[in-house]
This record gives C-alpha cells, structure tokens and sequence, in this order.
C-alpha cells in the first residue's frame, strides 16, 4: 500500500525539534510491507495542511500523521483533516470523562481548553487511546482512503503505534517486504555499483541499492512478496550472490557497524588489545569502551602525543624521531612493537600522523596517517593518504581505519 508520512508543526520547519518520529515511522512501515512514497512536513497552518492532504492522497492510500493534536488554538489537525474527509467534529462523552480522569490522576489542573481533545470525526472514526499523555490518536478509514493521526511527541506517538497502529497495520497489509543490509569497507561506491552491475542491470526484485557512508559503504539488498518466507529466500540468494562478487570486502550482513563487529570478534575470541594514539588523541580506545564487554579484553590505551611520551611509554628511539619525525611510517613501526612489549597484548595497534586542520609540511599533509599493528608476534605499517576534510573528520576516518587494520588482522 502506497504510504505518506506526514508531520505537522512549525517548530519543526523552523529546526527547533529534529523529525525523528518521521525516520522511526518510515522504518518501522517499509518492515511492515509499506511503500512509503514521501515524507512531507507542514507548519500549524490549516490551509497548507489541507492543501497538502489533497496532493498525498492523489498518490497514496495511507496517509500517517503526527503532531497537531494538543489543546492549544494552532492545534488543528483534527479539524483539518475531518474538513478533508467531509466529517463534522463532535465532542465523545466517553473521551471527554477519560481525559478529565487523566488530568484527576495525574495532579494536573483542568482548563477548558483541554476539552477540544475530545473532539473527533462523526463518522468512520476510530479513537486511539494515549498511554502516555493527553491527547488521543485517530484513524479515519473512507472511501479507500485511510488516515492515521497521532500526537508529536516522540515517546506518545511511538507508544501509540507500537501498541495499536502496528496491529492495524498488520492486519491490513497486503505483501511483505524483508531486506539485508551488508556493510562494506575498502570499496568505494562507483566500484562497487560497476562491480556489481551483471545484478543491478534489470533488477526487479529482489533489488540492490548502493548508499555511501563516511568511510565505507552499504548495500542493501529488498524483496517483497506475499509472504515473509518467500521475501527472506529472495533476498538470501541474492545476499549469496553479492558474497561471490564483493565477500572479500564485507564485513557485516546485518547493519551492525565495524566497531561492534571487531569488538565481538575480539570478545569471542578472547583477544586482547591495546592502544597507543597520537593524532586520534585516545579516540579509538573511548570506541572501544563504548562497546559492551570489551573489559575482557581490552588492556589499556595510551595517548603518546610528545616525543617524551613516544619515548618514555613505548620505547620509540630518539634516533628515529629526530631522522623521519613522529609522523612516519618507522616510528609508528616503533610504537605498535613498543606497544606490544609493555602490554603484552595479542593485538596492539597504534597510529601517528596528521589531523589537520594544517599541513605540517609539502610532504606530511593534514589528512596522513600511520597505523602499526603487531599481532601474533609480526609488526606492519599501514599508509592512510586522504584529501583532508578537515580535523574532527580526519581523526575520525583515521579510527575507522584503525578498526579495519584490526580487523583484518583477526578475521
């Protein structure tokens, strides 16, 4: 079923609220076997709002809204919407003594204004009770079309859905969709689509969209048929045949970032891991920490950033440093085999080099990096080269490069 998600409030024209009921209703539709078409947003204006139902509905058969629904006179998507589907709004006896109830029960004086909450279509109206605040939920369901409204804040409307629009939905669904996201690093988006080609030319379904991460990229492989096994079969084949093309460079297929993923491998494993940074300033081992479990194995982290400290905590010889400075690829060499020394970890990695946002010289460019790692007794350096985006992004991707190196170590 063709779906719109729509969202009413200035608040959020304006960039006061960030739309996450929008990014939560769209993901928790397309696992539903919905077809969302488009994402619109509408200020508290009732001729805009109603302009705007009349273009979704030439499209759609599902309109879901939020926000608009409170006591205050710029709260009209009731009213509008009940205008749209020629319905008159009349008070509910029985609404209007539940909210008045809430109010008793919840210490909150009661004004009158309140009681416009309990106003709703006449006909073909279904009220949806809020576990959470005051103002209900409602679905109109006429002439084919159906409407589904719920409040704005984000812990009522995802409350509402869970516990009754999503049994509406289900029952109402037509085809099931099912679909594997892969995670992919060292491939870039072009070669990966070019790579890729012999199953994107002519795809039907299952289909395979290419997305563009800072660092890596994903694909994610859909299929939708009349039934939830039919649409897993479709879309494992073709996960099987992604894996013969691209394998060597994916590294989850299920979404989980490349964090999460080396941190399992190194608990499972019962690996252990140090650190020594310089330019990432400690913000691989604060990755690593955020990662539950990773006590088990994780030993400790240095921050080495003087030559002092290269010196004194690692063991980098005076000689090196003074030869080809810290940001090269012999002291970072130095670090990752100190590292392994006073550690004695399984695994210990270290990086050197450039953050930026300046160059330090024609030939150390903001955006280089070092990474040693030693593991099972053999140290390599690993050249990191990127046109710099400027520190916090370089730092950033550096970390990312940092886990790859580990990870393709262990794998």
């Amino acid at each position: 079923m063709k779906t719109a998600i729509l969202t009413v409030g200035t608040e959020i024209l304006f960039g006061q609220v960030v739309n996450t009921n929008a990014a939560y209703l769209s993901k928790n539709l397309q696992d539903l076997g919905y077809d969302v078409m488009y994402h619109y947003t509408v200020g508290d204006n009732p001729g805009r709002l109603k302009e705007l139902l009349g273009i979704v509905y030439r499209d759609c058969d599902l309109v879901l809204t939020t926000g608009g629904l409170g006591p205050t006179e710029d709260d009209l998507t009731k009213e509008v919407i009940s205008e749209f589907f020629g319905e008159k709004v009349v008070e509910y006896p029985d609404q209007l003594e539940i909210l008045k109830e809430h109010f008793r029960s919840s210490g909150y004086s009661w004004t009158e204004n309140n009681r416009k909450q309990a106003w709703f279509p006449e006909n073909h109206c279904t009220v949806l009770p809020n576990l959470h605040g005051s103002a209900p939920g409602f679905m109109i369901d006429k002439n084919d079309k159906i409407i589904i409204s719920m409040p704005g804040p984000p812990r009522e409307m995802t409350e509402m859905f869970e516990t009754q629009v999503r049994p509406i939905l289900e029952a109402r669904r037509e085809h099931f969709i099912y679909y594997r996201i892969i995670r992919t690093i060292g491939l870039g988006e072009s070669r990966m689509e070019t790579v890729l080609l012999p199953l994107i030319d002519g795809q039907t379904d299952p289909t395979i969209a290419t997305y563009a991460k800072e660092g890596e990229c994903s694909l994610r492989i859909t299929s939708e048929r009349d039934s939830l096994k039919e649409a897993q079969e479709a879309c494992n084949e073709m996960v099987d045949k992604v894996t013969e093309l691209i394998g060597e460079y994916i590294y989850s297929y299920d979404d989980e970032d490349l964090q999460s993923v080396v941190g399992r491998m190194l608990i499972q494993g019962n690996i252990s891991i140090s650190c020594a940074e310089s330019c990432t300033g400690g913000g691989f081992a604060k990755a690593l920490t955020d990662i539950p479990g990773i006590s088990a194995v994780f030993d400790r982290g240095l921050v080495t950033y003087s030559y002092k400290a290269k010196q004194d905590e690692l063991g980098v010889s005076q000689e090196t440093l003074a030869k080809y400075t810290a940001e090269s690829e012999e002291v970072a060499y130095e670090m990752a085999e100190g590292l392994s020394r006073v550690s004695g970890s399984d695994v210990a990695v270290a990086i050197t080099g450039v953050a930026g946002p300046d160059d330090l010289s024609p030939d150390k460019p903001a955006g280089l990096a070092y990474i040693g790692l030693t593991y099972k007794g053999k140290t390599s350096v690993t050249e990191v080269r990127i046109k710099s985006r400027g520190r916090k992004w370089n730092r950033e991707y550096f970390i990312l490069r940092m886990f790859n190196e580990v990870y393709q170590a262990i794998k």
